[in-house]
């Protein structure tokens, strides 16, 4: 039956981040995740050439229009 161990290797030498096996000895085989740092999704900024100039017209929460003038309502 394989077993999943999570480790971290440093100049050779492997940390058990969790639970170590209990094991003599035993064959494994070994996949190597590159990145250690957690991936975060990136913010994305205005372009310095429109950052600030833009307007909020009315309200946020309710439309800009009358719904009288809604034509896709009638």
């Amino acid at each position: 039956m394989l077993k999943s161990y999570e480790a971290i290797v440093e100049n050779g030498q492997v940390t058990w981040t969790l639970d170590q096996p209990t094991m003599e000895s035993a064959r494994v085989i070994v996949t190597i995740v590159e990145d250690l740092s957690p991936r975060l999704p990136k913010r994305r900024t205005a372009s310095p050439v429109i950052a600030g100039l833009g307007k909020t017209i009315g309200d946020v929460v309710s439309p800009m229009v009358d719904e009288q003038d809604w034509e896709c309502l009638k």
